[in-house]
């Protein structure tokens, strides 16, 4: 993506295509680096705090990578889905699709999402939680998402195949958690930054 960071734009470690469409829609002119970081799970560790330290060390890593003239707000963020506490990854064949889709059709998810903020007076993070309720899938069904491609390219967005939540008012910002940028959480740290002087009505 070509930069275009402006007096107000901010940089962002390769973020799905959701998440810099979520951007662009409320006004935050962004760049996006590669970054790489270890998200293996670490021993007992919760969901919220696995994606609050994934988001953390991704706007740490480009920080670094960052020449001094280059930098801008680095806004970094992670998803995942869990099931009773457990962390389900990026499946990397139908067989592992199937038997993670398999295990939550049918019930109710936690789909928690962090956003982290490094500049250079400082950081702040947040994380939304949110749950997600799926219908009984069948395996035509899994076999169809996973011939589409987003289970390989955007593995944790699994989240959406299936789910039977109704959308309204009260549950547009768990709905923006769940898409993968929490918007209301993502103004609530880019406003001081970026000179907002309000954010209420935002998303």
């Amino acid at each position: 993506m070509r930069p275009a960071w402006g007096s107000r734009g901010s940089c962002w470690p390769r973020p799905s295509p959701r998440r810099s469409e979520l951007l662009r829609q409320v006004g935050i002119a962004h760049a996006v680096r590669p970054v790489d970081v270890d998200e293996s799970v670490r021993a007992d560790e919760a969901p919220a705090a696995y994606v609050l330290r994934l988001a953390e060390a991704k706007a740490a890593a480009l920080w670094r990578q960052l020449a001094p003239d280059e930098r801008r707000p680095v806004l970094a963020a992670d998803t995942t889905v869990a099931l009773e506490g457990e962390i389900f990854g990026k499946p990397g064949s139908l067989a592992e699709a199937r038997a993670m889709l398999g295990r939550l059709s049918g019930r109710t998810h936690a789909v928690h999402t962090a956003v982290a903020l490094l500049h250079a007076q400082g950081s702040a993070a947040r994380v939304s939680s949110s749950t997600v309720t799926f219908r009984e899938l069948t395996l035509a069904e899994i076999d169809w998402y996973w011939d589409t491609g987003r289970a390989r390219g955007q593995g944790r967005r699994l989240r959406r195949a299936g789910s039977r939540r109704r959308v309204h008012q009260s549950h547009r910002r768990q709905l923006l958690g769940i898409m993968g940028l929490p918007l209301f959480e993502t103004w609530e740290l880019l406003a001081p930054v970026l000179g907002q002087t309000a954010v209420e009505g935002r998303p």
